[in-house]
């Protein structure tokens, strides 16, 4: 260790990293241990640990990550993973890009970027970054280049400001633009400026008829009295206000009041301006604009006077609040029962999937043993049934991976009608109704269908299997008093509304009802996750939903979706792929042993090559090393560095792409955007069977 010291001077290194450093096992890597460093390398890193400004060494061919405090909060979540790892393992959604600057700068090279936008993991997600970078070899004791010393200077929140400032600008050029056509249309009544320090008012002739200056009055020094008596005493106060607000923070002065004209009568005006201030930051000036009013003021008074009087005003605003609070109360309720039903439902998939995946296997094996079959065959029926138990969970949790399209509540009816017959029987009468112009919506048709059937059920077990139940739809736009407090902003909605001629609910049993697992019915003929199921889809479909019902008055529940203007998509079929098995090469990604294991026996049954890795860390290093495959098979949740995400990333970028299919119990958010999946991304949903798994993954394949 005196050698260190001696050649080194670690132990005048110092901060979080330098600890770091010294309890990091380099014995793993190419550098040896840390008193086998030459005195180059030890230099350097002294020298990067004393710079305040973000650096990384990259040291040898593989570019063995070492780095100082500031670099580790640049590095966010990757931080103390990156200490020691190869640069294009630490990084590999940018691994292209720094394989060259570390061939380059071992070659002797140099290279700098201003303003170098990449795209980053640094916490797991995809985020825009903006980086002035400067790479520089640094040479071994030998005078060669042995690594490469890096400085990474975080730009991101410099270009935003000057993106920023550039929109200021351009919102500067447009309230010009908007002055220039005021003063064409003749909404401006004139300028003015106030001299502060002075305390002279000047104005142009237009502002002197507007405060009915007599003629001849010198514009250059108008009597403020004159313009003090001619603005409505109720707004006196309004005005001086804004006045000392605008002097006292520099803030925009924007007061709307009263002036009276010749005859008596008021116009409403928008005096619009700003103080400047000196060097010393002292009131200088005051110049602004007088705008023309009046037409909007009037029609906002003639709006008061069908309003209801202040004192029903603030009653029904405050019970408005209160019912605003319940609902917001209700919803962090059911949003924490949400998080840990998404939690179980993920452990649940993955045995479920081991259950399903063993049963297959044991059926293939053994297909003329009619014994095996048959109770085969009922435990599958379990595990299917298991299944929909943990779909109706995710979908509750809002955790459901969503497959949305245009479409109309009419189509939906069309596509209903015969099901819902059939599954209500024939003592229940169904009266369907829709506008003859319905909106369209962006929905998951199949859980919308699904949705509407367990309302439908639900209300004939409510109706003891004989009644009406009225399906119907409507357009309806909302206004930001019924949206406050619900999850949703005002605008154009499409209602769908199931209504029964029930018994009803009483109160406490209405305010759990989408709870999950409460049912008021026998034991066994009930989960009580229908109605928990319908309140997570239309949540997650930016939706809301809501439900009234009194003992003896029947029950209503109507769904919220919002309005969508994109047009109809072309319907287009696709064609069936056919669940052969191929020769092609998998690697299938799983840090479930069992899971991971019956995975693999399937697909080698149907005649693939499978290569297996138990984490993403391990299969990212096989395909550096230059294992070459066709598909990439990984879970979606997975412990380590490295996330599927990144696995995703490596894959899309190689020559040519190598395909991707995701396996998961619960995505959670991960590989899609509001649990809604983009075109590009496929995912196989555990519990699956073969041939869901090898239709899939030919369909990938053959993408």
């Amino acid at each position: 260790m005196q050698f260190l010291e001696d050649s080194h001077g670690c132990c005048g290194w110092s901060g979080e990293m330098a600890e770091r450093i010294r309890a990091f096992d380099w014995s793993r890597t190419e550098l040896g241990p840390l008193d086998t460093w030459s005195k180059s390398l030890g230099s350097s890193v002294q020298l990067m640990l004393a710079s305040p400004l973000p650096m990384v060494m990259l040291w040898g061919r593989p570019g063995y990550m070492i780095y100082n405090d500031a670099y580790s909060e640049f590095a966010g979540g990757r931080h103390p993973y990156l200490l020691g790892a190869p640069v294009e393992l630490g990084w590999p959604e940018v691994a292209e890009f720094n394989r060259h600057v570390v061939d380059t700068c071992l070659a002797g090279g140099t290279l700098s970027y201003r303003n170098k936008e990449l795209v980053l993991l640094r916490n797991g997600i995809p985020e825009d970054v903006w980086m002035d970078l400067y790479y520089s070899p640094v040479a071994d004791d030998e005078g060669k280049p042995g690594g490469v010393m890096a400085m990474v200077v975080e730009t991101t929140e410099l270009v935003i400001s000057e993106r920023l400032r550039q929109t200021a600008e351009d919102a500067y050029r447009a309230d010009n633009e908007r002055v220039r056509l005021a003063l064409n249309a003749g909404a401006l009544l004139g300028s003015f400026v106030w001299d502060v320090k002075n305390n002279v008012l000047s104005g142009d002739e237009r502002f002197a008829r507007t405060f009915s200056y007599p003629p001849g009055q010198s514009l250059e020094n108008l009597p403020q009295e004159v313009a003090e008596a001619r603005i409505h005493p109720d707004d006196h106060v309004l005005v001086q206000e804004q006045v000392q607000q605008s002097m006292q923070t520099g803030a925009p002065f924007n007061a709307e009041y009263r002036v009276m004209r010749p005859d008596s009568s008021y116009l409403w005006v928008l005096a619009s301006g700003g103080c400047e201030f000196n060097e010393q930051g002292e009131p200088l000036r005051f110049p602004g604009v007088l705008i023309d009013i009046n037409e909007r003021k009037t029609a906002e008074e003639s709006l008061l006077k069908f309003t209801r009087n202040l004192e029903q005003r603030v009653a029904d605003e405050v019970e408005a609040r209160l019912v605003a609070e319940e609902q917001l109360r209700q919803s962090q309720k059911l949003e924490s029962i949400g998080g840990l039903t998404g939690g179980v439902a993920h452990d649940f998939n993955n045995l479920l999937q081991v259950i399903a995946g063993n049963l297959h296997l044991l059926a293939r094996h053994e297909p003329d043993n009619a014994n095996v079959q048959r109770r085969v065959g009922a435990s599958i029926a379990a595990v299917e049934r298991g299944a929909k138990l943990s779909s109706q969970l995710l979908a509750f949790a809002r955790r459901q991976p969503l497959s949305p399209a245009i479409c109309t509540p009419q189509q939906i009816f069309d596509s209903l009608g015969e099901l819902l017959q059939r599954a209500l029987g024939e003592t229940v009468l169904v009266h369907m109704t829709a506008p003859a112009e319905p909106w369209r919506v962006f929905v998951d048709r199949n859980q919308l269908e699904n949705a509407i059937l367990n309302l439908a059920i639900n209300a004939r077990d409510a109706m003891k299997g004989d009644g009406t139940i009225d399906l119907s739809a409507d357009n309806i736009s909302l206004d930001r008093e019924f949206c406050a407090g619900r999850g949703i902003v005002a605008g154009d909605y499409v209602r769908v509304c199931v209504a029964d001629t029930g018994g009803g609910m009483p109160s406490q049993v209405l305010a759990q009802a989408f709870e999950p697992f409460f049912t008021t019915k026998p034991e066994g003929q009930g989960t009580g996750l229908g109605l928990s199921m319908v309140f997570g889809f239309v949540k997650q479909s930016g939706g809301h939903i809501e439900i009234s019902s009194a003992v003896g008055q029947g029950t209503r529940v109507e769904l919220y979706f919002p309005r969508s203007l994109r047009s109809m998509d072309e319907e287009t079929t696709t064609p069936d792929v056919q669940p052969r098995g191929g020769h092609e090469r998998v690697l299938v990604v799983e840090d479930n042993e069992a899971v991971r294991a019956s995975s693999v026996e399937l697909l080698r049954e149907e005649g693939y090559q499978v290569l297996t890795a138990a984490n993403a860390d391990v299969a990212m290093q096989m395909l550096l090393d230059g294992v070459e495959v066709d598909l990439i098979f990984t879970d979606v949740v997975m412990p380590g560095l490295i996330k599927s995400t990144d696995l995703a990333a490596w894959a899309k970028v190689q020559n040519p792409p190598v395909a991707v299919l995701f396996t998961s119990g619960h995505t959670r958010d991960i590989i899609s955007r509001n649990h809604q999946l983009s075109p590009d991304t496929h995912l196989l949903s555990k519990p699956y069977d073969p041939q869901a798994l090898t239709r899939m993954v030919r369909t990938v394949l053959k993408g």
